[in-house]
């Protein structure tokens, strides 16, 4: 049984410390004590009844046991020690478990027995206490602490040494935010607010007695006694204004409100009465300036007797209708950013709150004291990861923002888009403080997860040794339950189904970074209601790369509109395909065999009846309507197709690259009447006028596409500003690395925003 283990765990410490003559000694001291605990344990067993008055002498047996073999193992060092019992010195009322200290009477006590001692270390058990009547108390959470704090206080010591089993306070919780340090220094009241606010290191009730006689506080590691620490003083020199950001989880915010509070007075107090009579301790006070509502945050495990109560002392009111019963919300936690110096800043909260928000953690109250050094703000528990270290990576850390992504479409565009990310990881880190992790990857099949963000160098074989069954709607639920900070889901297919996915991610604060078109191409309705949803939740639509590859085309446009001016015409030639195709179409090489080529190159899709059937020129001119500011629909756009009907019906991609063989005659007449002309095939899309086409026309050579070679698109765009000559964006505009790269910038701008 449990004691049986206690008291094997004593025993076998008590071998390695000690030789034989102690050994008994110690052995014997042990086994009565444990006989003691066995019997209060037996007489709870048969009375079905545990008191705090037995649990506190029960808490005692630990303290008391690991005291004692302290003493005997530095006397048997040749140390002079003494043992004293803190029972005989620590005097307490009778509240067992948590028990307030009569501090005139110990400080006496203390005082007395130092006076004759002539040991020159005392070991005294922590924790514990007794009251007027000699039974054990304890001196609640942190005890030992407040123990040693006690003793330092009645001793006018010039120096406490808390050793405990990390390196001091930390700027947040480690276990939680893995960037969190140590704080070398720090005053004894952002000590007391951390505390209070969850940070377990030290107790308030530790600082209060040394902070009386301004006695410093040491914090130390006894598993790495190398390390610093914390020390805790009056006055630190310390300008930083925030000094650490904690949080209190398993909370319950409870809103009293109703217009029969209004202007009446004695409301707060029979609030703050009737969960005083349950001694329930309230953490967080807000109230409304107009008295219509008041907020309180207390542990969750009191939420529903402190409603009870609550309604219980304002029945006749809610009867009435003048106040609503108190409700009450749990699965929240508090979070605040304390700091002595934050008075003297201006902007913190504001910075508090927009990262906040920037990552969609929906604040339910705020909180901030006269005194500014501490701004706490209740949030829903799911969210404490993400707000912790969102605040800490803008309070503590070199500005390094980190960013994170999840890639549907790993096949060309996507394998190009994560060797680049590869390539550059590290230059981001150094020069533009960006910690760009992948956490996810998805191709049709397979999808692989690694939350602390996967190795580049393998994850071909990791996804497919470790991947799981692709499903876009689990790959969302995991992304949405990870709730990892600057999220940004990116669409490196042309599926149909993954833009469906947009405006689940959008109204969770993640970004939308795609090089799909078919999102922007599809009903105008649902364009507009992404924008829209990236608006509202202040979440980046970025998709650059829908026209035009890496060429900032939309950029280029949206800054036009952004300063005022209009657009009134569009030449284009858009697809870096066709004019592949075109430009290389001649007599040694066949139309068939061109068609073959820019597929392996990467210049079409893998269907390339897309590209050649001109749907997608005809989404890209769309794209660049309604970005600059009119509503059209796919069908307004006219298309003159240059395919002759038998490629035209085919039914599969096969049999489609059959058809262009076949049709050998039909394209060499297009591109031999095109050279009788002294012309050049490009299939152009325009604009003008509120009505727009896709045509393959012939060029001459005084029209700027004429000398268009290779890959590359050109977009003219004509505006009130730019009337005779117009703005010209030209260069690559096909391939998969200069799509990865412009997926690429639109990951960078997803984080400047």
């Amino acid at each position: 049984d449990l004691t049986k283990k206690i008291k094997e765990i004593h025993h076998q410490i008590a071998k390695e410390l000690f030789e034989e003559d102690v050994l008994r000694e110690i052995l014997k001291f042990i086994n009565s004590k444990i006989g003691e605990l066995e019997s209060i344990l037996k007489g709870v067993l048969i009375l079905q009844d545990l008191s705090d008055k037995t649990l506190a002498s029960i808490l005692s047996f630990g303290e008391i046991l690991s005291s004692k073999m302290i003493t005997v193992a530095l006397k048997n060092h040749e140390i002079d020690s003494i043992h004293w019992d803190s029972r005989d010195l620590i005097c307490t009322d009778e509240n067992y478990l948590n028990a307030f200290v009569d501090f005139n009477l110990t400080f006496q006590k203390i005082n007395q027995l130092y006076k004759n001692n002539k040991a020159k270390v005392v070991v005294v058990p922590g924790f514990i206490s007794s009251n007027l009547n000699k039974e054990t108390t304890t001196l609640g959470r942190g005890g030992s602490d407040y123990t040693a704090s006690i003793f330092a206080n009645a001793l006018d010591a010039s120096f406490l040494e808390i050793w405990t089993d990390v390196s001091g306070m930390f700027t947040a919780n480690p276990k939680i935010v893995k960037q969190a340090k140590p704080i070398k220094e720090i005053s004894y009241q952002e000590a007391m607010e951390l505390s209070h606010f969850g940070a377990k290191v030290i107790f308030p009730p530790t600082i209060q007695p040394v902070l009386d006689k301004n006695i410093c506080i040491h914090i130390k590691n006894t598993l790495k006694p190398e390390d610093q620490g914390t020390l805790i003083h009056r006055k630190t020199n310390n300008k930083k204004p925030v000094k650490g950001i904690s949080h209190i989880e398993n909370i319950a915010l409870l809103t009293l409100e109703g217009n029969g509070m209004v202007g009446v007075p004695g409301i707060s107090k029979r609030l703050f009465e009737s969960l005083a009579q349950l001694e329930i301790s309230v953490k967080f006070i807000t109230q409304a300036s107009s008295e219509h509502s008041i907020c309180l945050a207390i542990d969750e495990t009191d939420a529903e007797k402190a409603k009870k109560a609550v309604d219980e002392q304002f029945e006749f009111e809610i009867v009435q209708h003048k106040i609503n019963p108190l409700n009450v919300e749990k699965n929240l936690v508090i979070i605040a950013l304390v700091g002595d110096n934050m008075k003297s800043h201006q902007g913190i909260s504001g910075k508090m709150f927009s990262e906040l928000g920037n990552n969609n953690v929906n604040i339910r109250a705020i909180a901030q004291g006269s005194t500014e050094k501490n701004i706490s703000a209740v949030i829903a528990k799911k969210n404490v990861r993400k707000a912790l270290n969102v605040l800490h990576s803008a309070f503590f850390e070199n500005q390094v923002k980190q960013v994170n992504l999840f890639i549907v479409g790993i096949g060309n565009v996507g394998g190009k888009l994560l060797n680049q990310i590869k390539q550059q990881q590290q230059y981001l880190l150094n020069k533009l403080h960006l910690n760009m992790r992948v956490i996810a990857i998805s191709n049709s099949k397979k999808m692989l997860f690694v939350e602390k963000g996967m190795d580049l160098l393998s994850w071909q074989k990791n996804l497919k040794d470790n991947g799981v069954i692709a499903s876009l709607d689990i790959f969302y639920q995991k992304v949405k339950q990870l709730n990892l900070r600057n999220s940004v889901f990116i669409d490196n297919t042309a599926n149909s189904e993954v833009p469906l996915q947009y405006a689940k991610y959008l109204k969770n604060s993640i970004s939308v970074v795609a090089c799909n078109k078919i999102a922007c191409s599809s009903d105008f309705k649902f364009y507009e209601k992404l924008k829209d949803l990236s608006r509202k939740y202040n979440a980046p639509f970025l998709y650059e790369t829908n026209v035009g590859a890496g060429l900032p085309i939309i950029n280029t446009l949206n800054n036009l509109i952004a300063s005022g001016d209009q657009i009134t015409k569009i030449q284009a030639v858009l697809s870096g395909s066709l004019n592949f195709i075109f430009n290389n179409f001649n007599e040694k090489n066949s139309f068939y065999e061109i068609v073959k080529r820019a597929g392996k190159e990467g210049y079409t899709e893998p269907d390339p009846r897309i590209d050649l059937s001109g749907i997608d020129v005809r989404r890209k001119i769309l794209i660049l309507i309604r970005e600059a500011g009119y509503k059209m629909e796919i069908e307004d756009i006219t298309n003159v197709s240059f395919l002759p009907e038998r490629c035209l019906d085919t039914k599969n991609v096969d049999d489609f690259i059959l058809s262009l063989k076949v049709e050998k005659e039909y394209f060499n007449k297009l591109r031999i009447n095109a050279e009788k002309n002294q012309k050049r095939l490009k299939y152009v899309a325009e604009f003008d006028n509120g009505k727009a086409k896709a045509e393959l026309l012939e060029v001459d050579k005084n029209h700027p596409f004429y000398d268009l070679d290779g890959k590359d698109n050109i977009v003219l765009f004509y505006t009130k500003r730019y009337v005779e000559q117009p703005l010209i964006i030209k260069g690559a505009g096909a391939g998969a690395d200069v799509t990865a790269s412009g997926i690429f910038g639109d990951i960078i701008k997803t984080v400047n925003k």
